[in-house]
């Protein structure tokens, strides 16, 4: 069964003023130019367009009062690669098992004679 794909997403501030170019000479136009180059240079990037969304942002004004301004952002996705199985991790398969770790860690038999034991 293959997991499912991770994914991180970015958050751009929308354009506010539009972008001149020969030809476009409305605002509606040059907005539409301006927000064409983002999701563009986004989509160059590996970046895939999910959705624009208007979202409060409390700010101060002055010294002691705050105000809420709504700004529009545009919000993009892309998938990250899964990371590897654990299987395909370096050194898992001479991994020692439980009862290896707790025979190495016992202290030697004192009445041991063995030739194994001195042989260090």
């Amino acid at each position: 069964m293959t997991p499912p794909a991770r994914r991180e997403y970015r958050v751009l501030p929308a354009p506010t003023r539009g972008r001149k170019a020969p030809g476009v000479k409305t605002p509606e136009g040059r907005f539409a130019l301006g927000l064409e180059d983002v999701l563009n240079e986004m989509a160059r990037e590996g970046w895939s367009y999910l959705r624009s969304d208007i979202l409060p942002s409390e700010e101060r004004q002055g010294l002691t009062s705050s105000t809420t301004v709504y700004r529009s952002v545009l919000i993009f996705t892309r998938e990250i690669a899964p990371p590897p199985a654990p299987e395909a991790w370096p050194g898992t398969e001479e991994q020692p098992r439980a009862d290896e770790i707790s025979a190495s860690l016992a202290p030697p038999d004192p009445l041991d004679q063995s030739p194994e034991r001195f042989s260090s």
